[in-house]
């Protein structure tokens, strides 16, 4: 799992900030009775849980194959990404709202308002540093691809779930600021549970997002087109093989992948020779692919597998 190194990098810089902020926000509000910043320490105290919740899943995920997975335990990180996004939608969105609803119903002036300016813009630096670790490590991920496009074809959940949760954490900042200060300078309270409802929206948002993200995952997401003609270039170039026809495939983890590919032998060769060319591409993508973590091989001829194929094709056009 050496290419997490970089996921949670991310994760224990956005685990320090956040533990720092929750502290401090509840702090005030404690003092200032604000119910938008109330939110905010809420916030805070879930996504300081949902980093420890994918530090967990990684570890998890790490866990060799065993006799009830002989597959790996890959997916593991993406049954807690999954998790991770109701706790955001459940916890922070949910609490957000009520005490935005509650603070609308029975108003009350801030008080201390500049402890809140002060805490709101120590938090607004944390965050802010916290997301900038998450942005770069992202941009190198992503290289040359849009941002929501290399979020939809990203296998790594931990580092883009981490980049959302600061973003709308940051956005959370400027709500729960413009909340109190309307509410100071208007004097009217409610707005400060307007901002409240406002931090909810945006957490609300964020979770279906991601939870979205994490259900295609769970479910089993294609390797990309790349790593797929790679592999079918490597079977080509086998002397043994007439053509390889095409290949099936699942990520199992972020940098673990269960290929299945459709090759057509050379017609003159014998079983142990067939079994010698499925051990030469074994080794080859373990050599050139480590991610290939299991390789099968299924002798077909061209016209069954497009035969086969077409409806899966057929479907996918459709979606």
């Amino acid at each position: 799992m050496a290419g997490h190194s970089g996921s949670k990098r991310v994760i224990y810089a956005a685990l320090a900030g956040n533990i720092a902020i929750a502290l401090t926000k509840f702090a005030a509000a404690f003092f200032t009775g604000s119910s938008a910043m109330l939110s905010e320490g809420v916030h805070s105290l879930v996504d300081t849980g949902n980093g420890a919740l994918l530090l967990y899943g990684m570890r998890r995920a790490a866990r060799p194959p065993d006799r009830t997975h002989p597959l790996g335990h890959g997916r593991e990180l993406y049954f807690w990404s999954f998790i991770v996004a109701l706790l955001v939608f459940a916890l922070g969105a949910g609490v957000s709202f009520y005490e935005g609803v509650i603070h609308i119903i029975a108003p009350e002036p801030v008080v201390n308002a500049k402890v809140n300016y002060i805490v709101l813009g120590l938090s607004f630096l944390f965050e802010g540093s916290s997301w900038l670790v998450a942005l770069k490590e992202f941009r190198q991920q992503k290289g040359k691809q849009g941002w929501f496009q290399a979020v939809r074809r990203s296998k790594d959940p931990s580092v883009y779930t981490v980049l959302f949760e600061d973003s709308a954490a940051l956005l959370g900042l400027v709500v729960a600021f413009a909340g109190i200060l309307t509410s100071e300078l208007l004097a009217i309270p409610e707005l400060d549970g307007a901002g409240s409802i406002g931090i909810a929206v945006i957490l609300g948002a964020t979770a279906i997002f991601l939870a979205r993200e994490s259900k295609g995952l769970l479910l089993g997401e294609p390797a990309s087109p790349e790593v797929e003609r790679k592999v079918l270039v490597i079977a080509d170039h086998d002397p043994a093989v007439q053509r390889a026809n095409g290949i099936l495939s699942v990520h199992i983890g972020p940098q673990e992948i269960v290929a299945g590919l459709s090759i057509e032998f050379e017609d003159h060769l014998t079983a142990p020779e067939i079994e010698a060319c499925v051990e030469r591409l074994e080794a080859r993508l373990k050599s050139d692919m480590p991610e290939i973590t299991r390789l099968f091989v299924k002798p077909q001829a061209t016209g069954t597998w497009e035969r086969r194929r077409k409806p899966i094709a057929g479907a996918f056009e459709e979606d």
